[in-house]
């Protein structure tokens, strides 16, 4: 089906799968490789440079944290997104992006129609060596009783055994010393995972930064995906930031441990941290 007649099928029917649906197979092996970025299909050549390089980095999972400019149409996924990611499109978890998100039914639900055969689902998880991965929506406005914080806290109940084996990826951050600053309205998912989580990746703010542990939690920016820099003010919560190279980041997953990098476009890393988590007995 063409993409123009697919997005006025997908227009006409309701805009997501159910939430939680599985979207990749668990991948079981021992370590997998995981990039993700956000904020890069802009078209050009920054971002470009970015999709070449999480590429050659023969990922195993691709995590990508939304915005596809300007506006999510669905001319924008097909020249600005396919080009980039859509050779990564069976191994890619994707979030929405505020840019994105008006657009979904003419866009972002297509697309994902086109590359998988359903629907994306709103939010949802995968398992990857060993960790839980969270996918959520925090474009959609919710709060501690919206039907995602009910997910995500029935979703965690279920998995007590994880411990705080988890990464949570979504759009918005928490924390943000750049532009946009911090975003409130992630607080509620923010307090179901602290403890039960160790990492949090977002982008929305075109920079890197890594902070240091609230609750057990680190909390990454990897928005230096291709779209022009926002710079990063002096902040204590800060352990790490780089805000003018683009880039993106590279974790390496086993059992009860993470290493993450953030690799510039060239090939130099330039932060990393490993991180280790507990799971109960």
């Amino acid at each position: 089906m063409a993409l123009a007649a697919l997005a006025a099928a997908i227009a006409a029917q309701p805009a997501l799968a159910a939430a939680g649906k599985t979207w990749l197979p668990e991948l079981k092996r021992a370590g997998a490789v995981i990039w993700a970025v956000g904020d890069g299909a802009t078209g050009g050549v920054d971002g470009r440079a970015v999709g070449s390089l999480v590429s050659a980095g023969d990922p195993d999972r691709f995590i990508y944290l939304g915005d596809v400019y300007d506006s999510g149409t669905a001319e924008e996924f097909a020249k600005n997104y396919g080009p980039l990611f859509g050779p990564l499109d069976s191994l890619a978890a994707p979030v929405f992006g505020n840019h994105e998100w008006a657009n979904r039914a003419l866009g972002y639900v297509p697309y994902w129609v086109s590359a998988r055969g359903r629907k994306p689902p709103s939010w949802y998880s995968l398992k990857v060596s060993g960790w839980q991965l969270l996918g959520l929506n925090t474009v959609e406005r919710h709060d501690a009783d919206s039907p995602q914080a009910r997910w995500l806290r029935s979703k965690l109940r279920r998995s007590k055994r994880l411990g705080n084996c988890r990464i949570a990826f979504m759009h918005h951050p928490r924390f943000s010393a750049s532009l946009h600053g911090d975003t409130d309205d992630v607080g509620p998912l923010w307090q179901l995972l602290a403890g039960r989580a160790r990492l949090a990746l977002a982008g929305h703010d075109h920079s890197y930064q890594r902070f240091g542990p609230v609750g057990g939690l680190i909390q990454v920016v990897s928005g230096a995906g291709g779209a022009s820099l926002y710079p990063v003010d002096p902040d204590a919560r800060l352990a790490a930031a780089v805000d003018d190279r683009f880039g993106a980041v590279r974790i390496v997953l086993r059992s009860r441990i993470a290493r993450l990098q953030f690799v510039a476009v060239g090939g130099a890393v330039l932060d990393e941290k490993k991180l280790r988590c507990k799971r109960r007995a």
